[in-house]
């Protein structure tokens, strides 16, 4: 960081022209490009198959696979969540499953009540835009709100009579209660799992920020700062989820004083007395990663204070005046002014437009097109034109695996549960490398779940599902086109008031070290929401001009107030010990 003194207000920035938005551009080899897998990939797989395998073995063996439907919908629920502390993915995953059982009964009903495709496209395209705006405000996370349009899309062109319907319901609830038990089964064996992986990330991130800060010109092309961004970001991550575990535990305290150490790596990388060692933040990263015991590293000036000061904030955040707060900001998230809004449109405009496409060539399952459409709308263009490209190219790929599996599926009622569970499995599997991959599993999946009502001509489904997807894709990409996010820019000003407000928040502590630690967490997240407010912004065309300049130095006046009112807790060369599980 910069050896000039920190001074509070506004960051002296000399006067530059504005730059012109300038959309990413919108590359199919970017868009198509393989990821490293999640480091955590296997536990939805295994949640999805283990949730899905005991309902549908369960109506395989009283003879009523026509229901699978139903006990799917709630099984799905096992996806989401797994990337939270247990004790808020209970209750996450508890809001999830009613989400799920709300919008099928709103389906349900509406499907009983008319067969009118004109108003059943509007209720499903409806539908759909309320979930992405809920899933976008309670940052609900992947697989966000496509499962849940999935499951009210395909509900609303099912036959259904009134009198079935508490009974399709129950089935539902049934089947998410039992995801909930199976989302939150390994806490019985590993209760600070999630934590850990938390604190791992962020070592990692601190570790590569260490080992290559980069020059400090602040240009966004740098490794440096993007180095200290993606720290600041994993650290931030990890002292929510901490923050969230509830009681601390010996596991969480020695999980706290490595998250400090990886705050001191990124606040202040590169050459000095205090800097951290990048292979020894990796093996704490590797260590705490693992079963076995995690590293407490030496304890250094500060520690004891930040932890005390954490013990305050968790406390504070348990506070009902705390719960009360965080209920006006998600208000405030889904107010008339909200930037969610113009997304939420996109999503109806979208859905609508493709599902009447859809009806008026004849098409017998429109809700495939809504789903496409739902997918396709995201937080900007250049998102959307990706998830177009992806969203293509693996249904098509899936329509063929589809034909060359249906034959297997066919031999015998087990023969289609087990493929069922198999591209279940293989779709959470492969998705995180890319979403084309693993859509290239979901299709076929989702064209099999048609055959537990009865068998249908091979032809037609893929036909239909050809034409939904294109119509599907074709739509949605148009409403992302149309229906701009011009508010993406209102939120960027916002998130540099709230970053200046923050810094110097920082800059007026005094000796109170809890007040102090406090106020810098406050400063890395608005750092982090800064960032994503400006790459959201980034990848949105027809609005204002971006102020970039006024982005880079906020961002770089952020760090050095990290720095600069970070502790002096001395390098970080001892060896760590070991503190029992």
């Amino acid at each position: 960081m910069s050896d000039t003194p920190v001074r509070p207000g506004r960051p002296s920035v000399r006067r530059l022209p504005q730059l012109p938005p300038a959309v990413r551009g919108l590359s199919p080899a970017s868009a198509l490009r393989l990821s490293p897998p999640s480091d955590t990939w296997f536990k939805p797989a295994l949640s999805v198959v283990v949730a899905s395998a005991v309902p549908h073995l369960a109506l395989l063996a009283v003879g009523r696979l026509d229901l699978v439907v139903y006990s799917m919908a709630g099984s799905l629920c096992a996806l989401y969540g797994h990337g939270l502390p247990y004790a808020r993915r209970a209750r996450t995953l508890a809001g999830v499953v009613l989400g799920m059982v709300a919008g099928l009964a709103v389906s349900l009903v509406t499907a009983s009540l008319t067969g009118s495709t004109a108003v059943l496209v509007a209720v499903g395209a409806l539908l759909a835009a309320v979930q992405k705006v809920l899933c976008d405000a309670t940052r609900i996370g992947p697989p966000a709100h496509v499962i849940f349009t999935f499951v009210s899309s395909a509900a609303l062109f099912a036959p259904q009579r009134l009198d079935q319907i508490p009974g399709h319901l129950a089935l539902t609830l049934g089947a998410g209660a039992f995801a909930w038990l199976v989302a939150l089964a390994p806490a019985l064996v590993r209760r600070e799992g999630p934590e850990r992986r938390a604190v791992a990330r962020a070592l990692e991130a601190a570790a590569v920020c260490a080992a290559d800060p980069g020059p400090r010109s602040g240009n966004a092309a740098d490794p440096g700062p993007r180095n200290r961004r993606a720290a600041a970001a994993a650290v931030h991550a990890a002292w929510r989820c901490l923050l969230a575990s509830g009681r601390p535990t010996p596991v969480r305290r020695s999980l706290e004083r490595l998250v400090v150490q990886a705050e001191a790596a990124f606040v202040a990388p590169g050459p000095g007395a205090g800097a951290a060692d990048p292979d020894r933040l990796r093996a704490w990263a590797a260590l705490t990663r693992g079963r076995g015991p995690v590293p407490t590293p030496a304890a250094a000036p500060g520690t004891g204070d930040e932890l005390y000061g954490i013990d305050a904030e968790r406390t504070a955040l348990r506070a009902r005046e705390a719960r009360r707060a965080s209920r006006r900001a998600l208000l405030r998230r889904l107010g008339p002014g909200s930037p969610l809004l113009p997304v939420a449109v996109r999503t109806l405009f979208g859905c609508a437009l493709a599902g009447y496409l859809c009806a008026a060539l004849g098409v017998g399952r429109p809700y495939w097109a809504i789903v496409t459409a739902a997918s396709l709308c995201q937080a900007n263009l250049t998102l959307s034109w990706n998830r177009a490209l992806q969203r293509t190219l693996g249904n098509l790929l899936g329509v063929l695996v589809f034909a060359a599996v249906l034959p297997v599926s066919r031999i015998g009622p087990l023969a289609l549960v087990c493929c069922c569970l198999f591209f279940g499995f293989a779709a959470e599997a492969l998705i995180t490398r890319n979403y084309w991959l693993g859509s290239v599993a979901v299709t076929p999946m989702a064209l099999l779940v048609l055959e537990f009502g009865g068998t249908h001509p091979a032809g037609e489904l893929i036909g239909d599902r050809v034409l939904d997807t294109v119509l599907g894709a074709a739509a949605g990409f148009l409403a992302a086109t149309l229906v701009t996010n011009r508010r993406a820019a209102g939120r960027v000003e916002r998130a540099l008031a709230a970053t200046d407000r923050a810094r110097a928040a920082a800059e007026r502590t005094g000796a109170d070290p809890a007040d102090r630690d406090r106020a810098r967490r406050t400063l890395t997240a608005s750092l982090v929401e800064l960032r994503e407010a400006g790459d959201t912004a980034a990848g949105e065309w027809w609005q204002r001009a971006l102020p970039e300049q006024r982005l880079l130095a906020a961002e770089r006046a952020g760090h050095r107030t990290l720095a600069a009112t970070a502790p002096r807790r001395g390098p970080t060369a001892h060896a760590p010990s070991i503190g029992a599980e």
